[in-house]
């Protein structure tokens, strides 16, 4: 595992304006505790979304630039956003991270290509799973990195199971109706180059869920958000769920009443207007 400063580059963070952000107060030791904490609090706070990709704008991974919107401009992002992000003030701490990468499963057993970038943390000879770019249905604290791992965080409950014949593991969220395989991954280390490419075919590609249809999300205790298109989707630990759809010109609002982003007047306008372009590509 890469030492502290050799890859995600951490000295360049500005640690307190990050931390502000997050609303992270009290020790910086880099601690197991230090860590839940960060995960946590970076969850809560910065939105999972893709409006840049839906707008057609390149979505640069340089860390001058994801601390310019995630931190200073109060936007969110996806997976490669927040993780390398994450993963700068996890290296400005002190800690051992490494990147991983993952194939989506969400109960789907056809293998899909690694698309989902997540850390792993070592503290004290043990490895931590840590992804705050997840989304909804992702962890709020790290997991220990052991086979038959299954802690409960808030209203959810998350496992870690070791595929022998393929030396994978499988990260699992139990539902009403029992275990869903959120995601796979292997312990090959992967690196912010490999994340470039990764991000380069999912904001680009036709085939990627996030090109076609705003999404954004937010994993809380006891609430799943998601904004999926224009429906607005509450869920709750006992599987319950709120849905209504949102009309086109609320879309602004709603990302900063339920999500915590804050959109620009020209980016809110751009984002009214892809809504409205796919409302009446809905129309039969």
């Amino acid at each position: 595992m890469p030492e502290p400063g050799s890859l995600w580059g951490g000295s360049q963070l500005d640690l307190d304006a990050y931390l502000a952000r997050i609303g992270f107060q009290g020790d910086r030791q880099p601690t197991l505790e230090t860590l839940r904490r960060l995960h946590a609090r970076h969850s809560a706070s910065i939105g999972f979304e893709n409006v840049d990709v839906v707008l057609g704008r390149p979505l640069p991974l340089d860390l001058e630039s994801l601390q310019t919107k995630l931190v200073h401009r109060h936007r969110g992002g996806y997976c490669y956003e927040q993780n390398l992000l994450y993963a700068a003030a996890l290296d400005r701490l002190g800690f051992r991270v490494s990147g991983l990468g993952a194939r989506i499963r969400m109960g789907d057993d056809r293998l899909r290509p690694v698309t989902h970038a997540l850390l792993r943390v070592e503290i004290d000879g043990e490895d931590f799973v840590t992804d705050v770019g997840f989304g909804g249905a992702g962890l709020l604290e790290p997991l220990p990195l052991r086979d038959g791992t299954e802690v409960r965080q808030g209203g959810w409950t998350f496992a870690l199971a070791l595929e022998q014949d393929t030396h994978t593991w499988a990260l699992r969220s139990r539902t009403e109706t029992g275990w869903m395989d959120l995601y796979a991954f292997g312990t090959e280390q992967r690196y912010p180059v490999d994340y470039t490419v990764f991000n380069h075919y999912i904001s680009t590609h036709p085939r990627s869920p996030f090109v076609r249809r705003l999404v954004a999300q937010r994993p809380l205790p006891d609430l799943r958000t998601a904004l999926i298109g224009r429906q607005l989707i509450h869920t709750r630990p006992d599987g319950t769920t709120e849905v209504r759809d949102i009309p086109p010109q609320e879309t602004p609002q709603v990302l900063a009443s339920e999500f915590g982003i804050t959109l620009s007047a020209a980016d809110a306008d751009a984002l009214v207007a892809f809504q409205r372009n796919s409302l009446a590509g809905d129309a039969p």
